[in-house]
């Protein structure tokens, strides 16, 4: 194997490929002593955009309007969908969508203007659509934290996506949107195998953190479920039933599940890190993904992509669907409520 792309510590993957639209490759240089390549650090810079909230026209996405304070992910999870659209900023999808990582420093007061504004309907605003808004650089930043104390002003409801235990250091402020019912938690749980998670997804929580975190919120009265995503075929198809039971003893009230998906290079960095980790698997692994996937790595369409297609989808579909059934993780109602939104919030008529 080229000593090139051997594992980096704290990483998921050790490449940067070319960018689709520039055709550049940038890759890191070996250190002279080992002659391997060392971890690069992580690089914050300003992102300089005038709006927040965007607007989603997938059919099989199941909320409008969303917020990421962040583009790029210090989580480093191989696996991630939302490594192509660091190739948009003109970085690779591979180490530099986990090393440069775009803030959106003035995330909260754009917030503001955009929730004040006379042609914003109210409506859920779904936080961690593309990255996780409680990456490590969170806890320093505090932008996800002051974004949601803007949610609160106005109560407008927001659902939140993380695989980070952090979520729990706002829980005073979930508290305040879930008094009128204007906040839910999924909180993403891919294995219960540490070994496998800190390779696969290696500056995430650990599950025993994460199903802490779904206790704590739970305990705090917050709307909390599970997503066990993604479902990798092969890897931690076999887990969903145990994550699922270990989730509800939590106190989590629903779930839901996705399957691995792998656009553009994600299919050569995934099968990279196969290699690299898991050899004896990557045969099984691939093959079975080409199943579902309907003979390709990645399946784009929409109503296809999240769940796949055919005998083995079917069959984690309906392992899934029977333990959900099971638990009762289907009973919550999640319609978040937008009737207590208030557009003249306090801090507005304290300026008159």
């Amino acid at each position: 194997m080229d000593i090139s792309k051997n594992p980096i510590r704290g990483r998921g993957t050790s490449d940067n490929p070319v960018n689709r639209f520039e055709g550049n490759y940038v890759d890191y240089d070996l250190d002279e002593e080992t002659g391997e390549k060392p971890a690069p650090k992580t690089q914050m810079i300003r992102d300089g955009s005038k709006t927040l909230i965007t607007f989603n026209k997938s059919p099989d996405i199941g909320f409008n309007a969303s917020i990421n304070p962040y583009r790029g992910c210090e989580h480093g999870c191989i696996y991630c969908y939302a490594r192509p659209y660091h190739e948009y900023l003109g970085f690779s999808s591979g180490l530099d969508f986990e090393s440069k990582i775009m803030v959106k420093y003035d995330a909260a007061s754009i917030l503001r203007k955009e929730l004040r504004a006379e042609n914003w309907e109210p409506q859920v605003i779904a936080m961690s659509g593309v990255t996780d808004i409680y990456q490590p650089i969170e806890r320093k930043l505090k932008i996800t934290r002051e974004c949601l104390k803007v949610m609160a002003e106005f109560r407008n409801p927001v659902g939140l996506i993380t695989k980070n235990h952090l979520v729990t250091r706002d829980i005073d402020i979930l508290k305040k949107l879930s008094k009128y019912d204007c906040v839910s938690v999924t909180i993403s749980i891919t294995s219960l195998d540490n070994e496998l998670t800190g390779v696969m997804e290696p500056r995430t929580s650990r599950a025993t953190r994460r199903f802490e975190a779904i206790r704590k919120l739970s305990e705090a009265g917050i709307p909390v479920g599970v997503n066990v995503a993604p479902i990798i075929p092969g890897m931690t198809d076999h887990e969903v039933a145990d994550i699922l039971e270990m989730a509800k003893e939590a106190g989590a009230e629903f779930a839901g599940y996705s399957i691995v998906r792998l656009p553009h290079n994600v299919k050569t960095l995934f099968a990279e890190w196969l290699e690299q980790h898991y050899p004896e698997r990557k045969d099984k692994v691939l093959n079975k993904i080409l199943d579902i996937r309907g003979g390709k790595l990645n399946n784009s369409k929409w109503g296809e992509r999240m769940k796949g297609k055919g005998s083995y989808a079917s069959q984690i579909r309906d392992l899934f669907y029977v333990q959900v059934k099971r638990l009762g993780l289907n009973k919550r109602n999640l319609d978040l409520s937008t009737d207590h939104f208030m557009r003249d919030t306090g801090e507005q008529l304290q300026l008159f």
